[in-house]
This record gives C-alpha cells, structure tokens and sequence, in this order.
C-alpha cells in the first residue's frame, strides 16, 4: 500500500498549504525512540522541534509507556462532573509542590487554546460577579500567539493565523512589546532596564480601567519566532496589573516545564500570575490534556449557592482524562529523579556556544537568541539594518526541505530556524542537527 496516497485521500493536515504536498508528500511515522523519528522505509529522523514543541523526555519514554499501560487496564475515562479519581487528584498534589505561589485550583481541559479560553472566561466571569463589570476587554502583547480558537485568536496578533478572521475577532487591546533584536532603544536584552515597558504603562493607563485580564507568553513569543525578553518585563507587569486590578494570565503552554531553563518561566521573574495555562509539556507530548491554575482568591468568587449562578460553567468531555492524568504524574516523577531540568541547563551552555560559533560567523544571520535548551537563528538579507528578507521567497520553508532530506526534522517559523529539542537530547545529537542546519542554510543562501 502507498500510506502517502492514501493519505492525501484523506487527511487535510494542520498548519499547511495542502498544495506544498504535492511536491513534499507526508513521511509516514512508524515508531519513534528518543529524539528519532523513523518512517516506514526505515529512514531516521531527528525531531529537534519536539514535535511541534510538546515531546519533553523524548519519543516512546519507557517510564510514561508503563504508567499508561498501567492505568488503561484500571480506568480509561469518567466524567468529571461530581465525579473524580486518584490519578487527577495525585496529579494536583504533585504539581502545586511545583508551582509558582499562590496557584492552587486546577480546571481541566484538553488542549493549550481550551486552557486559554477558559482562563478569558473566567477572569470575565470573576469581575463581573465582584462589581467590576465595566472591565469586560483583554490585553495582549503584539506579536502574540496564544492558539487557534476564536478567543485564543482574538487575543493573538500573529498575522499568518488571524488576518482572515480579523472580523469575527473579539476587539483586543493590544499593547506594543518587546522587540530585543531590533530595539528602537538602541539597547540590548542583556544591558536595559526594559525602557520598552513605557508602552504597557501608558496602554494600562488608558485601558486598565476596562481591562480584565493581560494575557502573556512569558520570557519567550514562541510563533513570533522564538523572541526572548528579559525576565524584569514580567516583574513590572506583575506590578502594573496590581495596580489596576488586572489579572495576569501566564501562558506557560510553551514556556514550561523546563523550557526556559526552570520549571516555569514566571521562576524568572520572581513572581507569579493570577492564572497559569499549562498543555504541549505536562504529559511529556502523550496525551492531549491541558490545565488552567488560579488563585483562591479567584476560585471563591465562583463559590456559592447553584441558584445564584456563580458557578462556572465551562466544560470539556475529556476534562481530567486518567491516561493523560498518568503520563502527567511520570513526567514529574522523571523531571525529579532523573534531575532532569538542571542536567537541561548545563547542555544548554554547549548548544548554545556552538550554535554561535556555527552561526553567527554566517552573512545572513542576523541574531542567535536563546533561552534553556531553546535556540533560535534569525536570517536576514542586510546584517547591518537587520532588514528581512521577501517572505516569498520561503527561505526557512527551502532549508526544512534539504534538512529532511539529511534525517533532521526543523519546522521554520518564517525565516527562523529553530532548536527546541526534548530535555534528554545529547551533545552528539547537537553536534549533527546544527552541521546539518548549518550546510542546508548556506546551500540556500548561497544559491540566491
């Protein structure tokens, strides 16, 4: 059987332009070990972008394997409602010994844009059940990425995602972030004061009277193409939602477990938000599951009688799911044994040296910026105006094509090549997903 024909029969892929297949067919996946993908003509593999950034502790984890198999023959699903189980409950115990302070009641969803609805609903709900119901509008960052639902769209401001349904879209207060590579400062990530926040301070100033809730990628704008930001952003923001009674929503989605080189990326900065999104790392890539963490504070202004219609109402079918809830216990008993997140660290310093040393020296490449394990190289056409080149000339998109062909699996956010491997990647994988980065790219650039 041709498994790419009968593909394309029938299965209109994610995040693509289905025509690009007719020249790239899909690569049919028939098992995977650690960071080795293998498709059915034996052909390896490397996913250095965790598959699409949710692998933690690399493809088949024996640990995660026996947990799921051990719960499947105990209990494979139970509604939630009224209804729990000890593997949930077990989960929650495990994760507020883990959590920045104050977060301490879970809501569970089945995926990072369903977290991130939920926490807009119920930073809505929360003020207008305690006599702020002038605050009914959200906050973001530009160039924000927070998924793919209509509310998640809404509060993103990523273009290639939202452009088209910009008229169904909710009317987002955007407020202008940070842009470390191309400064208007003229200061770097490393040596300012974050003189950018001037922006937030005179949006709150304008908008946090209506403002429920500020929405944020922390440290790290995944799908802005890896933008890192120095943790005292964070702090000040913290700060500035306090003053005007604004709830800080994190979305760790992306940024936690270990990402960045902590648990969560909020450790960073010190301090912590009124809601935490948590998906993609916490059942190690498994399982679809996500969380939504908040405050008590938050959490009593929902409680009270069923007929004052307080409760919040917000449900999802697979809300709390044993096997996810399972794999989700082992991936924090691996990252705890196994000292997993500190060992992450120290690899990072050798990923990082000799991804500048491969990189940097290159013509065309404008920035390496990293944080953890995470490293992302931006090309451009003029090194000294940091000025991109034309999108359609799909640069990053002719560079995936030639690492594929070399066993190295590198998905481009636009011209960005990025590294976002699992935790467990070793110093010999690193050596060859970057020497293969390094000839594919300048194979394209040379050819221009």
């Amino acid at each position: 059987m041709n498994w790419q024909e009968e593909d394309l029969k029938y299965i209109w892929h994610p995040c693509s332009q289905m025509k690009d297949y007719e020249e790239l067919p899909p690569i049919v996946i028939e098992r995977a070990s650690g960071i080795n993908l293998y498709d059915v003509d034996g052909n390896c593999y490397k996913d250095v972008i965790s598959s699409w950034w949710c692998n933690l502790l690399g493809h088949c984890n024996p640990r995660i394997n026996s947990a799921v198999k051990n719960q499947i023959d105990k209990l494979e699903h139970v509604i939630f409602a009224n209804f729990t189980h000890k593997t949930a409950i077990t989960l929650c115990q495990k994760l507020i010994e883990v959590l920045p302070e104050g977060l301490c009641k879970f809501n569970f969803a089945d995926n990072g844009s369903a977290s991130v609805e939920m926490a807009m609903k119920m930073s809505f709900q929360y003020h207008q059940q305690t006599g702020n119901v002038q605050k009914k509008r959200f906050m973001a960052l530009s160039d924000a990425y927070h998924g793919e639902t209509i509310g998640a769209l809404s509060v993103g401001a990523c273009d290639l995602y939202s452009e088209i349904y910009k008229p169904i879209l909710m009317d987002v207060i955007r407020v202008q972030g940070p842009d470390c590579f191309r400064c208007p400062y003229g200061l770097t990530r490393d040596n300012c004061s974050c003189e950018c926040f001037e922006k937030a301070e005179k949006t709150f100033e304008q908008y946090g009277n209506e403002t429920c809730a500020m929405l944020v990628e922390p440290l790290l704008q995944g799908s802005a193409g890896m933008k890192v930001y120095p943790s005292l952003y964070l702090k000040k923001l913290r700060g500035l939602c306090d003053k005007y009674d604004v709830h800080l929503i994190a979305d760790e989605i992306a940024t936690g477990y270990g990402r960045t080189g902590k648990m969560f990326a909020f450790e960073h900065a010190g301090v912590s938000p009124d809601i935490m999104c948590l998906s993609k790392g916490l059942t190690g890539g498994y399982m679809p599951m996500s969380i939504c963490v908040t405050t008590q504070k938050i959490y009593d202004a929902f409680y009270d009688d069923y007929i004052k219609g307080k409760a919040f109402l917000h449900s999802h079918t697979y809300a709390g799911n044993p096997l996810a809830c399972s794999a989700a216990i082992e991936v924090l008993n691996i990252l705890k044994d196994e000292q997993i997140i500190p060992k992450a660290v120290e690899k990072s310093k050798y990923f990082n040296n000799i991804i500048n040393d491969k990189f940097l020296p290159l013509k065309n490449v404008g920035e390496v910026r990293h944080i953890g394990l995470i490293n992302a190289i931006e090309i451009v056409k003029d090194k000294g105006t940091k000025q991109p080149f034309d999108s359609r000339l799909r640069l990053g998109y002719q560079i995936y094509k030639k690492a594929l062909k070399r066993g190295v699996l590198l998905r481009p956010l636009g011209d960005v090549i990025y590294f976002n491997p699992p935790l467990v990647i070793q110093k010999e994988d690193m050596d060859f997903v970057t020497d293969v980065a390094k000839e594919c790219m300048t194979e394209v650039l040379n050819s221009l």
